[in-house]
């Protein structure tokens, strides 16, 4: 059965994860970033023995796109690792053909005449991407073809209407696959990616009341809605519970579930809600719990899912840390920015 694996494929890919990990940024290995002060310094120590000699400008972008790659590479050495890799984690793995084609369909909205750059998933990869800018080609047996049936989809500008229905439509997904895997495999991936959709979608919410001042019935059409943690919830819950409540009073949150990841009361009558110190809380929560039990399952999907989940946020921290030595912030800085304590 493709949801099952035999226990020398998860032995094996367990043995590569842990060898993988113990030589990613995370954990203690994270305070090695902490006196970075420069572009290079950052490039020589993420690639040893590869690293490159461009002017900072261009290394920018280079190194940015590296770093994910390496990522990319790694979650795809470890679902190779299955003669028959589960639905979930070639889902995970395709979470970046996601991005890529908002990337594609931003694109041709602007008439660009080259191709965006797009990371190569090998035989994970669905979307033709050669055969741009033929988006009909592009995603033609592929399920970005409902994409073909939106009307004035390549008229003008980046819409938020389409990437709530592009990650509706992946979490939906990923969270059917996830049901699919035996249930004794997926108790921790069950209880991270559940907290991941509640938490996405309360941050959209803070996101778009902030910055945009939209009102609850302009944002429920865009959470995302899959079982919660029991029949009576789902994933939206709380992002609707916090619709209501004024982003100018602290106290007034101090019930919701997420409270905890808010910004703190500094001086009385001056708080405002914060989305992005929200977002990077959530980060580090989600980072924490997959920190603590990729060793706690050996063996196990479980472990494999906290694997994947850590090489992303490990991502996530070294291009923050590319983006804030070009602000010429040190890597200390961003990491103090970001709420991480190494």
């Amino acid at each position: 059965m493709k949801n099952r694996a035999s226990s020398g494929e998860r032995s094996y890919a367990y043995a590569k994860a842990c060898g993988i990990i113990g030589k990613s940024f995370i954990g203690q290995r994270m305070n090695r970033l902490n006196n970075v002060n420069r572009l290079t310094e950052l490039d020589k120590m993420i690639f040893p023995g590869s690293s490159k000699d461009l002017p900072e400008k261009e290394l920018i972008v280079d190194l940015e796109d590296r770093i994910v790659e390496r990522a990319v590479d790694s979650i795809i050495t470890i679902i190779s690792c299955f003669s028959k890799p589960p639905d979930f984690f070639t889902l995970l793995l395709r979470s970046y053909e996601y991005m890529d084609i908002k990337s594609v369909i931003f694109s041709l909205q602007m008439k660009e005449k080259e191709a965006p750059p797009h990371l190569d998933l090998g035989e994970f990869q669905t979307v033709h991407f050669d055969a741009w800018p033929d988006l009909k080609a592009m995603v033609k047996g592929t399920e970005f073809s409902f994409l073909l049936d939106m009307e004035n989809l390549l008229d003008g500008h980046e819409d938020l209407s389409l990437q709530s229905t592009l990650d509706r439509q992946y979490y939906k997904a990923l969270w059917k696959a996830l049901m699919a895997l035996p249930k004794n495999e997926r108790t921790i991936t069950s209880k991270i990616l559940s907290d991941e959709i509640s938490l996405k979608d309360s941050c959209l919410v803070l996101r778009l009341r902030t910055f945009y001042g939209m009102n609850a019935d302009e944002i429920k059409n865009h959470l995302i809605y899959v079982p919660g943690r029991d029949k009576k919830h789902t994933s939206a819950d709380e992002a609707i519970q916090c619709m209501d409540f004024p982003l100018d009073d602290f106290y007034a949150w101090s019930s919701w579930r997420w409270s905890r990841f808010l910004n703190p009361l500094t001086e009385p009558g001056k708080w405002k809600a914060d989305p992005l110190f929200f977002q990077n809380k959530a980060s580090l929560y989600l980072y924490e719990i997959a920190k603590r039990h990729f060793h706690l399952h050996p063996f196990s999907f479980d472990s494999i899912f906290c694997f994947i989940k850590l090489k992303q946020f490990e991502e996530d921290i070294l291009t923050s840390s590319v983006e804030g030595l070009n602000m010429s912030m040190n890597s200390k800085d961003v990491f103090s920015m970001l709420g991480v304590h190494t």
